[in-house]
Parts: structure tokens; sequence; C-alpha cells
């Protein structure tokens, strides 16, 4: 395909930030024949802090990619969530759906980020790392025709031009922020704090969520906060260990998150190793934008992706799956503008991706955001815990809807359910 770059543009389009939905959607784009700049502000191998986990959702969009997600290509497999509270054991096995995998997977950002930028570049994409992009370049009528960065040992201001920008800059989402696109205060944001630790837990078949957290600072008064732990095994002799918890909480900023973490992991069995002797690296902590707590999600040349666009679920904390998501859909919306004239045409274009967005998540995310409202309070958050998880009925509608592993075509009267429920919620925007 021939250049539409235009004279002093440096691609057809930038995207910001080499994570799971900038890396994702450069790979599409770059398919396509699209000339795409892919800006990232380390250098690879780095760090990000996450759970590392990938439901079956989440493993299908690895699978759309073309990445061979099979054990003999190294990946390891989980096959059920195991969920715990404090006198009930749940063991559920991921539902077989003809739309995605019966089973799960666990990788750490450090390797899965660095191997879906290398997916962008074979694909075509151009990376370039070390490259810190501070804020979005406008024309006189405030459109997006490009980023501002530094990069350098000196970090020298630099300015790349393009058309079109896709903000995957995470929760920073300083792109946003710099053309006026603040966050919604009144959805939900979450904070995780996570370590690795050696154990022998490393090559358990399942990931567990530990679904009553409480904080027993004060032994006199002890509290049940909203949010749970988990625990995901890497089958390299290491497990990701962490903990989450959601904003709707009064308890939220006046929690020490890495003490919770240790008083609820100092009560874990001594054998799963979950002791300071084990731990390798630092605790690290991050926020979680959620529930499209920034829009709108395309404004004058810029779309926002993932966590820039508040995509983690409120469900569960997982923002891998929902980025990679909103990248290959930003991706057909772009191919499908840049093959118009600048314009109201190619504007249409563009608008079907909040669009679709919408129709994706709107309604979910309504009913999510109404979840972490409601469990915010303790007392709601303890009758879920002890007495609606022992509901047989409930518990497939629960397993499926908050895990996001429905299948709306081909699943069952549970699938439907969830399906149905989203669609006649009105969609966030």
């Amino acid at each position: 395909m021939g250049t539409r770059r235009r004279p002093g543009d440096d691609a057809e389009v930038i995207v910001v930030g080499a994570g799971p939905a900038g890396s994702t959607a450069a790979a599409y784009l770059a398919r396509a024949g699209v000339d795409v700049l892919l800006l990232e502000k380390s250098q690879f191998p780095r760090d990000k802090v996450c759970g590392d986990g990938l439901t079956p959702r989440g493993v299908k969009q690895l699978i759309d990619l073309g990445i061979d997600t099979s054990e003999q290509a190294g990946w390891v497999h989980n096959h059920a969530l195991r969920i715990i509270t404090g006198d009930l054991q749940l063991h559920l096995p991921w539902p077989e759906l003809s739309s995605m995998p019966p089973y799960g997977m666990a990788r750490t950002r450090q390797d899965l980020d660095e191997l879906l930028a290398k997916v962008a570049e074979r694909s075509g994409a151009r990376l370039q790392q070390n490259t810190t992009v501070i804020g979005a370049v406008q024309n006189h009528v405030g459109r997006v025709t490009g980023v501002r960065a530094k990069i350098g040992p000196d970090r020298t201001e630099v300015t790349y031009s393009a058309p079109l920008v896709l903000a995957c800059d995470g929760v920073s989402a300083r792109l946003a922020l710099s053309v006026g696109i603040d966050k919604h205060e009144n959805r939900p944001m979450g904070v995780a704090v996570r370590q690795y630790y050696a154990s022998p837990r490393s090559k358990d078949d399942f990931i567990e969520g530990h679904l009553e957290l409480w904080d027993r600072s004060d032994p006199a008064n002890p509290k049940l906060l909203p949010g749970y732990g988990w625990v995901f095994p890497l089958g390299d002799g290491t497990v990701n260990v962490g903990l989450g918890m959601l904003s709707t909480s009064a308890a939220f900023r006046g929690t020490d998150y890495r003490a919770l973490l240790r008083q609820w992991l100092d009560g874990t069995p001594e054998e799963w190793g979950f002791r300071e002797e084990n731990a390798i690296g630092k605790v690290g902590g991050a926020g979680l934008p959620m529930g499209f707590n920034r829009t709108p999600h395309y404004r004058d040349g810029m779309l926002l992706l993932g966590d820039a666009g508040g995509m983690v679920s409120p469900f569960n904390g997982e923002g891998i799956q929902s980025a990679m998501e909103s990248a290959k859909i930003a991706a057909e919306c772009v191919v499908q503008a840049l093959a118009r004239t600048e314009g109201p045409s190619r504007e249409r274009a563009l608008e079907a991706y909040p669009t679709r967005m919408r129709e994706l998540y709107g309604g979910y995310y309504r009913i999510a955001n109404l979840f972490a409202k409601i469990i915010g309070k303790p007392r709601i958050m303890r009758a879920a815990t002890k007495y609606g998880l022992r509901i047989n009925a409930l518990v497939p509608l629960v397993h499926k809807g908050m895990s996001g592993c429905f299948d709306p075509k081909d699943g069952d009267v549970v699938d439907r359910m969830i399906s149905v429920a989203s669609k006649l919620a009105p969609a966030l925007r």
C-alpha cells in the first residue's frame, strides 16, 4: 500500500505506549499496511505492576493476534478459578465456549509486554523506546496533529506528527489530560499491590481469588474491605500474589495497602511460602482506572485505548483483555478512516470507535459500576460473601458475569441472561 503520509508527518498513525493496547493496535494497523510509529517511554524488558493473569477472554485476544498459546510454546495454562471466603471454597472450571478457549494463563508483564512489542515490530510497526510523550500537539482548531516527547539522556524535547494518535499511555492518561479529557469522579477506581514469591504453588492448575479482605490493624474493630486477594501461579517456581480494592469504600484512601497485603499473607499456610524470606523483588502498587472512567474515547484525531480510557473491569480488575479488545476495534476503525479523505467522511469512520466500545462494554460496565458501589458497603459485602455464594443457581451467573467469560451467540441460558442484562442497561458514555 502506498504511503498516505502528509508532507512533514512522521507516520500515518502514532501509537503512544507499548503495553497490551498499544502493541496490539500497532500490530493490527501495520498488518493492514498503515505506517505506524510506536512510542514507548521505557526500554524492554521492563516491569509493570499487574496481577499477570489472563482469563480465557484475554487468551482469546492473544490467539486472534496469531500468538501460539499452547503449553508447548512455553505458556502455563490454568483450567479453573478457585474462590475462597472465610468458610467456603468454590472450584469453578472455565466454561466451554465456542468463542474462547477453556483455559486461562498467567505470565509476567515483563515477558508479555515485550512479546507483544516484538509482534508489533515483526508486523511492520516502528518501535521507538526511551521516548517519554508529555502531551498532544493541537492545531489552531484544536485537532490533535501529533505529540511532544522527550528523548535521550538530556531529555531533548521533540515533536512527532501524524494525522491520528492512539493514546495507550495507561493510568497516567497524560495525552488525554493534555487536551482536557478528565476522568469521571463518580466512576470507580481501584488500587492493586502485588509481590512475587518463590512458592511450591507455582504449578497449581487454577488461579485463586480470596473474597474476604479484613483490615485487622485495629483488633477490636476488624473491617471487611471491598476487594479481593489473588494467587496466580506462574509455572516457573514463582507465584504472583496481590490484592485489589475499590474506591467505593470509605476506607479506600486511608488504607496502608502494603501493610494489608503483609497482614493477609501472614495468615496463609506456612507451606505456601508467602513469607518475606521467599519474596522476589519489591512490593509494587498501581492504580486501576475502571468502568469507562475517562471519556470520550475519541475526540479530534485522538483515540483512547485500554487503561487510558478507563477500561479495567470493576468486576474483577482485569485490564489486559479489554485493552487488547479496544486495540483491535480501534485499528479496524482507523484503517477504515484512513481509506477516506480527511473531513466528515473520515470522522464518521472514527466515531465508530466509541460507538463500538459502548456496544461492547457500555451496559456491562454500567452494571459493574453499580456492583462496585453496592459492595463498597461492608454489610452488603459481608452478606454477599457469606450467603450469596451458597445459592447454587447464582454461582454460574457470578462466575461467567464477573469474569466476562460468556458467549451471547453460542452459550447457555446464563450467557444469554448476562448478554440481555448488559444490553438492557443504559450504556455508559
